[in-house]
């Protein structure tokens, strides 16, 4: 049995939802709500237990998107309202819902038009209460192959968030709890519906899985429930609907019984039957199915239960006149809604006056339904049988032919309003595209060629981007000439580039490559590749270097000029090289062009320490991006590689308030769509640095599992960022300093930070400036030789010499003096850094001037920790300076400084 339905959440409950939600302790969410820990502590387990999960983390990612915490729990997305009432189906109805409950996966089996539908609709909704982490209900009628993922993504409400796969998205969404999905008409797409669930079972074995079907999915452990055609219930169903049409319809019960004899039972034969009385009356419908029947007496070779149907559907065809006909014909060829315009273009020789009059006979005549948004669509069955009639016609070449000139020139118009307004009509027509171009061949031909490349550019928009690389692939077969595939190959790289997968974007560039006229600029582009986004093998880059020797003589033009001087940049080294590729872009005029090579001129700067003159650089191209479209593949991955580049440049030269100001334009303009893998480190690590512990220790666990969730790569770039978040614990004194450390350390994949060269100097700063906080002065000396170490990579080194610079003063080394002095150059260059090395001065020397101006450099770039360890040090103001480290959750420094 399925266990009663859970408590809707009270008031108090949802108080105390919001703040688990925030990652709130219990202490924290009573003080809030001024109640006890106690009371919350019930109230927590209470919302478990309705909810079905067994941590607070479940509970709070269930949650964490929902419009309000009072949402309750058992929604299931998108089951299908029907205004009309349920007849019968009480035994399947139990069998499935008892199936359910154990967790078995259920496929509800039977012909077209026998009410799979609405069964499994009525089932979902009876069920939902036993699935309190909800779920949702997908309709792959419309959807080819190759899509069910992203259909059900897309019922679930989740959007692509690159690095992290979709699969594991979805698969994570349905282990929350207990998730049911439900998945109809699934018989054209087994094989990929069968696979998926599969691996939602393994993952999520409590997860409901119920699904519709003319054929069975043939799983391991599946609960097939045959659904029938009506008995009894079918003269019920039969005047249910005549009443709906005509309440005064009155007719003997063995004429009814007789009707719906003759349609073998079968639900949807019984309802358009049922909506042909009030004009034809009980006689003459008798007398036509027994027409009927003798018409379609010869239809062999198809199964018995589509003769039935096929029966109901041919008689309300043959009703129809000519224009009827071949409009309905013309219609089976969208597999999802069409609107006018399309029903218009598989018609062409008629007006469009004339087609909106024929959509709304046949929406009367139940052969068309409304799909909102201007569309409509058929019924699936009718859709089939209009298709077999199509090609008895001889008249479904001509009307794909007629398809794809709509598609093309639908996307094209779509494609030309991407900078507003498009998304809706998108998504109404998008699968229809989609099944457009998988009817053309790959075979150059101009019309599938234009649809190809606009659904690979709307899909990228609408951050489908993996789906986009395809289309872009699929563009570059249908080329007709090999300059339009090179196009669509560099598009495609683009994409893998903007997404971060390096690896794909240097295999399509070198792919690309094999154009001759234009394979210099190509194997630039890759060798720029496999320096700054792909960290390629050592072969890989030389190879492509030397190719481009043999191909970059002579450049062709002043871009090609511009590229190839960027990637010999790029693969050398140097300022010089780097200017010269600056110059060569600008005189070239191509944006994108210019922004890669500020990249490497920023690159060559930070490698000489002139970290201002990167911030300068950052700054201008955060100018440039503002010019750009954000749906363009090219144009998306400069913009997401400058976000990260200017935030990080703001951090090192210590503009606190200007690198979180960064992090959050790029939270609202980043046109992939942010994921916390990637954004979180933009913002923690200013905030670690500002003092702004509570909302590091908000963040941090989100971005752990993050990286965790996309396949722990190896990631020094963003092993700083949990070097951050110990630097937070062990300036506050939270006990976890040393598990963030070895975090560090497991993302970079090393086992001493000096290991690595992006992590070495930041971690040097991190345990220096702990060292010197909580008074571990007994390693002073080692952890000072490590703040000054030659560092590869100098990003955070001026935080490393001004930490080690004052552990060395405060601890009373030797050679203090001699270490600050080393230190002050980088005053300069970092506001952080000249705020430390004032305060040391001042330590050292008892300069209370030096002290007053570190504060005011505190102040200015909002360092609130630092500010409060230097308030300390004034006399009179201690209290002060406590009382604000309290503020901040931190607790007093044992040790000067």
């Amino acid at each position: 049995m399925l266990p009663d339905k859970p408590r809707e959440v009270s008031p108090r409950e949802a108080e105390v939802l919001a703040g688990v939600v925030e990652h709130l302790t219990n202490a924290q969410i009573a003080h809030r709500l001024r109640v006890s820990v106690r009371t919350v502590e019930s109230h927590v387990s209470s919302l478990l237990r309705k909810y079905g999960v067994g941590s607070r983390a479940a509970l709070a990612a269930m949650n964490r998107h929902q419009p309000s915490p009072s949402v309750k729990p058992g929604h299931i997305e998108g089951i299908p309202v029907s205004h009309t009432s349920f007849i019968g189906r009480r035994q399947e109805r139990q069998e499935a819902l008892a199936a359910l409950a154990h967790a078995a996966p259920v496929c509800l089996v039977g012909p077209g038009g026998v009410g799979k539908t609405r069964l499994g609709a009525v089932v979902a909704q009876a069920a939902s209460t036993s699935f309190p982490a909800g779920g949702a209900f997908v309709d792959l009628a419309p959807i080819g192959e190759g899509y069910v993922l992203r259909a059900v993504a897309d019922a679930l409400g989740l959007a692509e968030r690159p690095p992290q796969p979709l699969e594991q998205a979805v698969t994570e969404r349905v282990a929350l709890g207990r998730s049911l999905l439900v998945l109809d008409n699934c018989e054209h797409l087994l094989d990929e519906v069968s696979e998926l669930v599969e691996r939602l079972r393994s993952a999520c074995p409590q997860a409901g899985i119920l699904m519709a079907s003319r054929e069975r999915p043939g799983l391991a452990g599946e609960r097939v429930i045959t659904v029938p055609p009506l008995a009894e219930e079918a003269a019920a169903l039969f005047l249910d609907r005549a009443h709906a049409i005509d309440p005064t319809f009155a007719a003997e019960p063995a004429a009814i019984a007789e009707v719906c004899a003759r349609l073998d039972g079968l639900p949807l034969a019984i309802e358009l039957a049922a909506s042909r009385v009030p004009a034809l009356g009980i006689d003459a419908l008798r007398v036509g199915l027994q027409d009927r029947l003798r018409l379609l007496s010869g239809a062999r070779g198809r199964p018995a239960r589509h003769r039935s149907l096929r029966m109901v559907i041919g008689w309300s065809y043959d009703l129809l006149d000519d224009e009827e006909r071949a409009l309905l014909r013309r219609l089976a060829v969208f597999t999802g809604g069409f609107n006018l315009a399309a029903a218009t273009a598989v018609m062409p020789d008629t007006p469009p006056s004339a087609i909106a009059d024929v959509i709304g006979r046949l929406t009367d005549k139940s052969l068309i339904g409304a799909a909102g948004g201007g569309c409509w669509r058929l019924l699936e069955t009718i859709r089939a049988f209009a298709a077999d009639q199509l090609e008895d016609r001889g008249e479904r070449e001509e009307t794909l032919r007629l398809r794809l000139r709509w598609a093309a020139d639908t996307a094209a118009t779509l494609e030309s309003r991407l900078d507003g307004g498009w998304q809706p009509q998108f998504d109404l027509v998008a699968d229809d595209l989609r099944a457009t171009l998988a009817d053309t061949a790959a075979v150059p031909d101009r019309q599938a060629h234009q649809l190809a490349r606009s659904l690979a550019h709307l899909t990228f928009a609408r951050h489908f981007h993996r789906e986009a690389i395809g289309h872009y692939l699929a563009a570059a077969d249908r080329a007709g000439d090999a300059a339009d595939s090179h196009q669509d190959l560099l598009r495609a790289a683009a994409t893998a580039v903007s997404i971060a997968d390096g690896p794909l974007a240097f295999r399509l560039l070198m792919r690309a490559a094999e154009h001759d006229g234009l394979r210099a600029a190509t194997l630039a582009s890759a060798l720029v590749v496999a320096h700054r986004y792909r960290r390629a093998d050592d072969r890989d880059s030389m190879s492509v270097s030397a190719l481009l020797d043999q191909a970059s003589a002579d450049p062709a033009d002043s871009r090609t000029a511009a590229l190839v001087a960027t990637a010999r940049a790029w693969d050398q080294g140097g300022l010089e090289l780097a200017g010269s590729a600056v110059n060569a872009a600008r005189e070239c005029g191509d944006t994108i062009v210019l922004l890669g090579a500020l990249d490497v001129l920023t690159r060559a700067y930070a490698r000489a320490g002139r970290l201002r003159t990167v911030q300068r650089i950052c700054q201008e191209r955060l100018t440039l991006i503002e010019r750009l479209p954000r749906h363009e593949p090219s144009a998306a991955a400069e913009i997401v590689d400058t976000f990260h580049s200017a935030a990080r440049a703001e951090l090192c030269v210590g503009d606190l308030p200007a690198a979180l100001a960064v992090a959050d334009r790029a939270h609202r303009e980043d046109p992939i769509g942010e994921h916390p893998y990637l954004s979180i480190p933009k913002t923690i690590r200013p905030l670690a640095l500002s003092g702004r512990f509570p909302e590091v220790f908000q963040q941090a666990p989100a971005m752990w599992a993050a990286w965790h969730q996309a396949g722990s790569p190896r990631s020094a770039w963003m092993s700083t960022a949990v070097s951050a978040v110990a630097l937070a614990h062990g300036l506050a004194g939270s006990g976890e300093f040393d598990l963030w450390r070895s975090r560090a350390l497991e993302m970079a994949e090393v086992a001493d930070a000096a290991s690595s060269q992006v992590l070495a100097p930041f971690a040097a700063f991190v345990e220096a400036r702990v060292a010197l906080h909580t008074g571990a002065h007994d390693r002073a000396a080692t952890l000072v030789e490590r703040a000054f170490a030659p560092f590869a990579v100098r990003w955070y080194e001026a935080y490393a010499r001004a930490a080690g610079a004052e552990l060395a003063v405060v601890a009373g080394l030797p050679d203090a003096a001699e270490r600050l002095a080393a230190a002050l150059p980088y005053a300069e260059q970092n506001a952080w850094a000249a705020a430390a090395l004032a305060r040391t001065r001042a330590i050292l020397y008892g300069d209370r001037d030096a002290l007053t101006a570190a504060i005011e450099q505190w102040t200015s770039i909002d360092a609130r920790f630092e500010r409060a360890c230097t308030l300390r040090l004034l006399p009179g103001r201690e209290q002060e300076a406590i009382s604000e480290l309290r503020a901040i959750g931190c607790h007093p420094p044992r040790a000067v400084g």
